[in-house]
């Protein structure tokens, strides 16, 4: 169990860290801290592109990992004598 443990400890840390990543990546909707630092001068394109597209389901995908491993190390946790 404490394979699992580890194992479950370290997909978080990886995970998390993907995560910040791949929400940095994103671009700015504006009116926010974007607008603040220049995120504010873009492009009037209305349509996302398929990059931001592919960036939008890895976000997902990762969160929903960094999600599958909390609880995994919660039930662990509770359930371990």
């Amino acid at each position: 169990m404490d394979i699992l443990r580890i194992a479950l400890q370290a997909l978080v840390v990886i995970s998390s860290l993907f995560l910040v990543l791949l929400i940095l990546l994103h671009k700015g909707k504006g009116g926010g801290l974007s607008d603040m630092f220049g995120g504010g001068v873009s492009s009037s394109l209305s349509g996302s592109s398929v990059a931001e597209k592919n960036l939008n389901k890895l976000t997902v995908i990762a969160g929903l990992l960094w999600i599958v491993a909390i609880l995994g190390l919660g039930l662990i946790v509770r359930f371990q004598s």
